[in-house]
This record gives structure tokens, C-alpha cells and sequence, in this order.
């Protein structure tokens, strides 16, 4: 029986040594590395100041603070996503406020905006799921119709664009992840971007408990007083894991474009697979191609899971709406039929095993059990 990991990372030799070489200087908390990077991952992205973080939830938990987004206020989000981005905002002490996605993509729907939002309502944050960005032309009027703050919660979405808008060029923060399974990775951490000078300025002392001196500003310079200006959080990056990312995103261009070639692989070779249905990639889209989901009927969807498991296929759920876990359904009250599009796909998702050094005979072997499956 073969065995194909759910996911394989692209750390190489030469990421490893980098890291190494961290480990073996005195400095390994926020410093050069993390500097380098942040200088890097701007230019990549396309805006003025990146922060180098823990993760995307700090990032959106950040984002949140430093737009003076809390208690009482409501943000639009949606409900198929990952836990994080909902959290996040309960995390500030507001409330999230779901709206359904599209049929075709995941996404969250613009056009069922403006029906959720009420005189509380403070912020957007789409989810650019699995990879494919959000209408954010059509989200951007609205916050601004509105007076609205726009958090992009771009976890799965480094590489992407849309009508000709790289992420976070329409939103006053992007939020970004490098956890074990993501395009790029140091195993946990995360960015925020913003082209604001003042809410990187506030995001950087937010990241470090709200002092206005980094330790590489208070340890390896002529020793100055430090303040503490803002009451922030512990949530900086450190050398170790942008040592990890700085080669990674030198060669993510070409690690997405592997990705790009197995994504149209899966797609030719599940074409003739019965009840087995690729989410659709919209014209105008670069797509990160992060994930790639099925969907499946429902009825046979957990019994996949099981079978390609249990002949050595790696798979995973992307994702269960977030208002049917426990936690909103006992604390909001809501319940099934409330967002019926999200809770479809959460029904018959299933991701399968993507990365860049998947083989095509690993490819075939998925596709291969996956219809012999279907057809129990």
C-alpha cells in the first residue's frame, strides 16, 4: 500500500542551514532575520510596512486592536473558514457576524453584505478561501459606502491577485500564515501588511506587550529606557522562523508555479470521476492554490475519509462552518439552515493531498482510490 502524506513542506537544505546559522549566533528572538524578512515579504506583497508575527490569528487579533474595533461592535465575516478568523474577533471583544458564501467558490458572498450590517458594525474581513481572493473591488465600495475597516484574512492566499489587486491593496490590513501546511512555512507564524505607516508603527509595539523598543533596539544598540505606550500582546516573530521563510519566499513564484501544474493534474484527472466536483476558479484570478478540496455527496463523504486513509491517503476537511461548532451554536444560538451554501460545502468537502513534489503516480494513486471509493 503506498502512503501519501496529506502534506509534504518545501523547506530545503539551504533554509535549514540558514536556520542552523541562527541557532548558532547569540540573537534569536526578534532581530535581523525577522527584519529581512518583513523587508522581503513587503516587496512581495506589494505594501509599504510588513510585521512579522506568531500567526494569523495574532495578526487578525492586531488588526482588530489597532483599528480600535471591541466591545459592541460587529464584524462581517464568514462562516467557512477556519475557526481563527471568527475567534479573532471574540478575541477583541466583538462580535462576529456571519453571511453565506458563494455556491461556487466558498467565498464570501459581497452581494449579502450590506443585509448584515447594522450601526455596530465596524469592520469586514473576507476569507480568500483555499486560495482564490474575494470580489474585493465590490467589497472595497461597500466599506466605503459605509465608512468600514477592511481585515483580509489571506492565510491561504500569498500568491494571489484579482482584477489586477494583489492582497491587502484594498484593505487596511492583510493578514498572512506560515503554520506547518501553508505555501510557505516555519512550521508556526504569521504577517500582517499594511500600507499605513501608523498602523504598522502601532502594530509592531502591539506585537511586543506595547513597548516602543524591540530587544534587538534595547540589547545589541547603546542601551536606552524603553516605554510602554500601549497595552499589547506577545505575538513577535522570531530569527529561527524567518531564517526558515526567507529562502521560501524566494522561490515561491516557482513553487506556486508546481503547484499550478499539479492543480491542473487533479483537474484533468477527476474531470471523468463521478461525484467528485472541483470548487471553480474565477477568469481574472490568480489563485494561491493552497488547498485543494472535492466535493463529494454527503452521504459518502465520511466514509471517504476513512477508506483513503485507510489505504495510506492523507486527507482533510476544509472546512466545517464555524456557527455549527459547539462553542456558537451554545454561546449565538445558531443552528442548521442558518448559512445553507456554507454548510453544503461543509457537508461534502474533502481535501486531498496538494504540494509541490506530489508525484503524478502519487496523483493517479489518489484519484484512482478516490473513484474506486465512490463507487462502493
Amino acid at each position: 500500500m503506498k502512503k501519501i502524506e496529506f502534506f509534504r513542506h518545501c523547506i530545503d537544505d539551504k533554509d535549514i542551514e540558514r536556520a542552523s546559522a541562527v541557532l548558532r549566533s547569540i540573537f534569536l528572538t526578534t532581530g535581523g532575520e525577522v527584519a529581512e524578512f518583513e523587508k522581503l515579504f513587503a516587496a512581495y506583497t506589494v505594501q509599504e510596512h510588513a510585521i512579522g508575527l506568531t500567526s494569523c490569528t495574532a495578526a487578525l487579533h492586531l488588526s482588530l486592536i489597532a483599528l480600535n474595533v471591541g466591545t459592541g461592535d460587529e464584524v462581517v465575516t464568514t462562516p467557512m473558514s477556519f475557526c481563527a478568523t471568527a475567534n479573532a474577533v471574540l478575541h477583541a471583544g466583538a462580535a462576529p457576524v456571519f453571511v453565506d458564501v458563494e455556491e461556487g467558490t466558498g467565498n464570501l458572498n459581497a452581494e449579502l453584505i450590506e443585509a448584515a450590517i447594522t450601526e455596530r458594525t465596524r469592520a469586514i474581513i473576507p476569507v480568500h478561501l483555499y486560495g482564490q481572493m474575494c470580489d474585493m473591488k465590490r467589497i472595497r465600495a461597500i466599506a466605503d459606502k459605509y465608512r468600514l475597516h477592511i481585515i483580509e484574512d489571506a492565510a491561504h492566499a500569498i500568491e494571489a491577485s484579482r482584477d489586477g489587486v494583489r492582497v491587502g491593496q484594498l484593505a487596511d490590513t492583510a493578514c498572512f500564515s506560515f503554520y506547518a501546511t501553508k505555501n510557505i512555512t516555519s512550521g508556526e507564524g504569521g504577517a500582517v501588511t499594511t500600507g499605513n505607516p501608523l498602523l504598522a508603527d502601532e502594530l509592531r509595539m502591539l506585537r511586543q506587550h506595547g513597548i516602543d523598543r524591540g530587544a534587538a533596539d534595547r540589547y545589541t544598540k547603546r542601551y536606552e529606557h524603553w516605554d510602554m505606550p500601549l497595552l499589547g500582546w506577545k505575538y513577535n516573530m522570531d530569527n529561527i522562523q524567518a531564517a526558515l521563510l526567507i529562502g521560501q519566499l524566494e522561490r515561491i513564484d516557482m513553487l506556486h508555479k508546481q503547484r499550478e501544474e499539479t492543480w491542473r493534474a487533479y483537474e484533468e484527472a477527476l474531470k471523468d470521476v463521478r461525484d467528485a466536483q472541483m470548487l471553480r476558479t474565477i477568469a481574472g484570478v490568480q489563485h494561491a492554490r493552497h488547498l485543494l478540496t472535492a466535493l463529494v455527496p454527503a452521504p459518502k463523504r465520511d466514509r471517504l475519509l476513512w477508506a483513503l486513509q485507510n489505504r495510506g491517503i492523507g486527507v482533510a476537511v476544509n472546512y466545517r462552518p464555524i456557527h455549527l461548532l459547539k462553542y456558537y451554536r451554545e454561546n449565538f444560538l445558531y443552528k442548521e439552515g442558518d448559512f445553507p451554501i456554507a454548510e453544503e460545502i461543509g457537508r461534502r468537502t474533502i481535501s486531498l493531498p496538494f504540494y509541490p513534489d506530489l508525484t503524478r503516480d502519487e496523483l493517479a494513486y489518489v484519484v484512482q482510490v478516490l473513484k474506486e471509493e465512490l463507487n462502493q
